[in-house]
């Protein structure tokens, strides 16, 4: 073999074992990791007809529960609980939009937490206590959800409310 053909010859398989890494490459999915809903309790509907009176008073629509929002509730209320911190971003890289996209939330959207009440009504009466989450509900949206889940070390409650365009 000359030193042109044997040149040629390794650029050949070159290009080929690159078509097929790039080919294996195209091959492989990068969708992000389900959301871990498991230890949550979708507490939407005993919220929804708490959150749409308190938007009649203000003569706002009403909202209807999804799917979407009631999984990424319960994503983030299984997030506080294992970390047991009341935050919305937990941890190194945390998103709330990649989070809203993993669930299927369509955007804008919202995010209420809180921690330690013990009912859905405590949790919806917290929110309207306070401002900036009032504002949330009182908010251009279309959609809720609200879920609860506890700590295994001391069972403390961590609410999350989801609310989506």
């Amino acid at each position: 073999m000359t030193f042109l053909t044997d040149l040629t010859a390794r650029r050949g398989f070159l290009l080929l074992s690159g078509g097929a890494l790039l080919t294996i490459a195209g091959c492989s999915t990068t969708r992000p990791k389900p959301p871990v809903t498991a230890g949550a309790t979708d507490e939407t509907a005993g919220a929804l007809p708490l959150v749409n009176a308190l938007r009649a008073k203000h003569k706002l629509g009403s909202l209807s529960a999804s799917k979407a929002t009631a999984q990424a509730a319960q994503e983030q209320a299984v997030r506080m609980a294992r970390a047991g911190e009341m935050k919305h971003l937990i941890g190194f890289g945390d998103d709330f939009g990649t989070r809203m996209r993993r669930n299927d939330v369509p955007l804008p959207a919202a995010e209420n937490i809180a921690s330690g009440q013990k009912s859905v009504t405590e949790a919806v009466e917290a929110w309207i206590n306070s401002k900036k989450h009032l504002e949330n509900m009182l908010g251009p949206y279309n959609y809720v959800g609200v879920a609860v889940a506890r700590s295994s070390s001391d069972m403390r409650a961590y609410w999350a409310m989801v609310l989506s365009a």
